[in-house]
């Protein structure tokens, strides 16, 4: 499994429509067969700030996802209405073992 987090930044003007842009993307993204999680965070104490947390099966479901139309029209939509750019952290799964995701 790999993990990724990523941190978002948002526009103030842009919160609700960043919101439902990244949503539709989610729920899209957890159809995809090597995708196990597929979380997206607010945080409450400054709601412009958001945090995807993407559990991929392998390093080919993470390759595979960015090909995807749903990420594609995501990327084109989304991204202009950062605050700042988006970052990255990837992990590797130590518990629970992976079966059982």
């Amino acid at each position: 499994m790999i993990i990724v987090h990523v941190s978002f930044h948002v526009k103030e003007e842009m919160i609700n429509a960043f919101k439902e842009a990244t949503l539709k993307n989610a729920e899209n993204s957890v159809m995809e067969s090597g995708i196990a999680r597929f979380d997206i965070l607010q945080q409450e104490a400054d709601p412009s700030w958001f945090l995807a947390v993407e559990i991929f099966r392998n390093r080919e479901a993470m390759s595979a996802h960015k090909e995807t139309a749903h990420y594609k029209e995501w990327l084109n939509t989304a991204v202009p209405m950062l605050a700042e750019p988006r970052t990255r952290i990837i992990y590797s799964n130590q518990f629970p073992d992976d079966a059982g995701w």
